[in-house]
């Protein structure tokens, strides 16, 4: 790992931190370590995260939660059927005074946007978040306005089966870095829900964990660990095998392939590797590549993918 770390984050160890933000979610998402430990990874690895699971699980609490314990301006924009793209982006209105139009940002304008329901919106709903999620940008009336930095969308998805869900296209999927399913919490831990506090009420006493700025430094850090020339091999070998492999209509493009590595990266700094190692491109496998893979086959399910094509690609 490269050794010109800012000293704001050499003075608070970034793993001391990642610990005391995933202690404090473990507070109000209870027996999901593994997917915090993924959302932070896929947080510092400067990408957005897509939550799929049936309602009731605590998709939105746990974005509420994140946006808390990283000191992020949180807004939720609730997808719909009938939103439009400036409810996303926003709307320039005549101002009569100064006989100008003036642009008034939408909700997209903050540090993490939560797209909740995000596949029960219209296709033309849904496009409005492309250029912001890729470009961290939006362009309204010939004018592009940046984004904040950091900025993260965290989309969540109902099932493809259940009523007005529309699928998510290809591009839309790829622009997010990871997906992750919560589940049904342990029996003992659902009785914990049914006598505790209201997860509503908890995160009104979550503090922030992490400043916005150490976020951005630890964001820098990421792509400064080490991955030897094995461990790209390795890498290169699962995109391969996807793109020569019959089991997949396509296999992983460019793009997946560097968010593979990210990921890999990013989950190593939050472990305290010294570098990438195997174990750490197979933590995060499944969550990258497991929305952008779709096996010819109807057995297969998007949840194995990543168990698939591990069994199927040796580590150097």
């Amino acid at each position: 790992m490269d050794s010109a770390i800012p000293t704001l984050i050499t003075q608070a160890d970034p793993i001391e931190l990642v610990g005391a933000t995933i202690a404090q979610l473990n507070r109000i998402i209870l027996g999901k370590e593994q997917q915090l430990r993924l959302s932070i990874a896929c947080m510092l690895a400067r990408g957005h995260l897509l939550i799929e699971d049936i309602p009731g699980v605590g998709k939105t609490t746990l974005a509420h939660a994140l946006a808390e314990s990283l000191g992020l301006s949180y807004q939720r924009i609730q997808f719909t059927s009938d939103l439009l793209p400036a409810d996303i982006i926003g709307v320039s209105v005549f101002e009569r005074e100064t006989s100008t139009f003036q642009f008034h940002k939408g909700p997209v304008f903050a540090q993490l946007v939560l797209a909740d329901e995000i596949n029960r919106a219209t296709p033309k709903a849904q496009s409005a978040l492309l250029e912001a999620m890729e470009e961290h940008q939006v362009t309204a009336d010939g004018q592009t306005y940046p984004l904040t930095n950091p900025f993260f969308v965290i989309g969540t998805q109902n099932p493809v089966y259940q009523i007005g869900t529309y699928p998510l296209p290809e591009s839309q999927l790829d622009r997010f870095l990871m997906r992750i399913q919560l589940g049904y919490p342990e029996a003992s831990l659902e009785r914990q829900l049914l006598l505790g506090q209201d997860r509503r009420d908890l995160l009104a006493t979550l503090s922030p964990t992490l400043s916005p700025q150490q976020l951005l430094l630890m964001q820098m850090m990421v792509p400064r660990v080490h991955a030897s020339d094995a461990l790209l091999d390795y890498v290169q070998a699962i995109v391969r095998y996807t793109r020569e492999s019959p089991q997949f209509e396509s296999g992983l493009s460019p793009r997946a392939s560097i968010a593979l590595l990210r990921a890999a990266q990013a989950w190593a700094l939050v472990h305290s590797h010294p570098g990438v190692t195997p174990e750490d491109v197979q933590a995060v496998l499944g969550a990258v590549v497991g929305h952008r893979l779709k096996p010819r086959s109807d057995d297969a399910k998007p949840n194995e993918i990543g168990d698939l094509v591990l069994r199927a690609v040796a580590v150097p």
